[in-house]
């Protein structure tokens, strides 16, 4: 029996800096499309027009430039904006929508990082998001390799690559976390495996998501 087709599916990646993550669901939603499915891919902080605007508040400028808590608010308005304009309509209109990063990004980077506010992270994602995805790949990526990667890519939105490689040692171990505490919908794999190798099995979990088969 195939998912309906109405409701769509919502899939979302996480991972550290230069995990490959971006890359993946670029391939992920180009091998989907190939296939025939109607993709919507996206991202966070972005992925509408009001949401890139604080995407450059928030990942420009001084590692300092905020405080955690500042952080959480500019992050949950922008995703707000997000699920009015760009994920729920995809969703209704029964469209696969793959998003670079989501609410977990939060729930690490601002919640476990900055402070112990992963609680304060959840009660705003209760109040003014409400949704969860239905899949979220977790490429998993050891931290030193990550921010190499990520520092090599020389781009203007490098605040969080610059608080080093303690917060990346960190985030990888509240994303394994994570994973546990959400075991229905994380599927973690092997960031240093070929690029190939990764999308493949990235396609075959989402179909079977996809055909509601067991992953």
């Amino acid at each position: 029996m195939t998912k309906d087709t109405h409701s769509g599916l919502f899939l979302t990646f996480e991972g550290i800096d230069g995990s490959g993550k971006s890359t993946q669901a670029r391939r992920l939603a180009e091998h989907l499309r190939n296939l025939g499915h109607d993709v919507v891919l996206t991202r966070e902080p972005g992925g509408s027009p009001g949401a890139e605007e604080i995407r450059r508040l928030v990942l420009e400028g001084d590692p300092d430039r905020w405080s955690a808590e500042t952080e959480i608010l500019l992050f949950t308005a922008a995703r707000r904006d997000h699920l009015e304009r760009t994920i729920l309509p995809a969703l209704s209109a029964g469209k696969v929508v793959i998003c670079d990063r989501f609410a977990d990004s939060t729930r690490m980077y601002q919640g476990l990082s900055r402070g112990d506010l992963r609680a304060l992270v959840d009660q705003l994602h209760q109040l003014m998001i409400g949704r969860e995805p239905d899949l979220t790949m977790l490429i998993d990526m050891d931290p030193d390799v990550g921010l190499s990667r990520a520092k090599a890519r020389q781009g203007t939105e490098e605040r969080f690559e610059d608080f080093g490689p303690e917060l990346q040692h960190k985030m990888r171990a509240g994303f394994l976390s994570l994973a546990q505490d959400f075991p229905d919908r994380f599927r973690i794999l092997d960031g240093g495996q070929e690029r190939d190798a990764i999308t493949a099995e990235l396609v075959q979990i989402t179909l079977q998501a996809l055909y509601q088969a067991p992953v």
